[in-house]
């Protein structure tokens, strides 16, 4: 098994940070904007990603864990065969005026090359929640930053 993990310090407050990543609302404004569904533990969420308006790819996750202001699980139930069965794990502790996410994308079976592109992915979206958050702007898809030909 394979995980993906990153670190970041956004300075927001926890609250700020896990609305941003436990609601449609908040996932659309860093992640991509076609996102829609539950705000719910045990509720699913859709997310779509577009590329000169064509989609590109499309996959749902449940909310697993829902912990305000400390911890947002999701658990990938369709999409990417890589991605069926990982989850996406943020957790959140505060320190001073910042709040650290830790985040992690875990139980990929194999290190395969999709891993590599998708590491670098939740690398730059993190980066476009932490815009949301201090400047008021992030970078979700289709405006996402593109690193390779597979986006």
């Amino acid at each position: 098994m394979a995980d993906i993990i990153h670190r970041i310090g956004i300075k927001a407050s926890p609250s700020q940070v896990y609305d941003a990543v436990a609601t449609t609302e908040g996932v659309a404004g860093w992640w991509t904007r076609a996102t829609t569904g539950s705000n719910r533990q045990g509720g699913t969420v859709n997310v779509r990603f577009h590329k000169h308006g064509d989609e590109i790819g499309q996959m749902d996750y449940e909310l697993v864990t829902l912990d305000p202001g400390r911890e947002v699980t999701w658990r990938f139930i369709s999409g990417p065969p890589e991605w069926l069965g990982t989850e996406a794990t943020f957790k959140l502790t505060q320190d001073g005026d910042m709040t650290v996410l830790n985040f992690g994308h875990r139980h990929w079976k194999e290190p395969v090359e999709f891993l590599g592109h998708c590491s670098m992915k939740w690398a730059m979206f993190l980066l476009s929640l932490r815009d949301l958050l201090e400047r008021g702007k992030g970078q979700p898809a289709p405006d996402d930053v593109k690193i390779d030909n597979w986006n």
